[in-house]
């Protein structure tokens, strides 16, 4: 004998599809979209180690002399 579907059965799997497409909307919903693109520009910071000090970059003859010469 077959068997007998009951009107619980049938309520038990339309319960089961409701859930199943709830998650899957809610799956959807969060995931359903990629994330804005990060550009590489806003990713990288640039800090100087140091401070800039024109006396130490500026040209000095006699420093040369000596720091090669003697």
């Amino acid at each position: 004998m077959p068997d007998a579907k009951t009107p619980q059965d049938s309520q038990n799997r339309q319960d089961g599809q409701d859930r199943q497409n709830h998650a899957a909307t809610t799956r959807h919903t969060r995931f359903g979209t990629l994330p804005e693109r990060i550009r590489l520009e806003d990713t990288v910071q640039s800090v100087p180690a140091t401070h800039p000090d024109p006396s130490r970059d500026s040209y000095n003859h006699d420093e040369w002399l000596t720091r090669n010469a003697l």
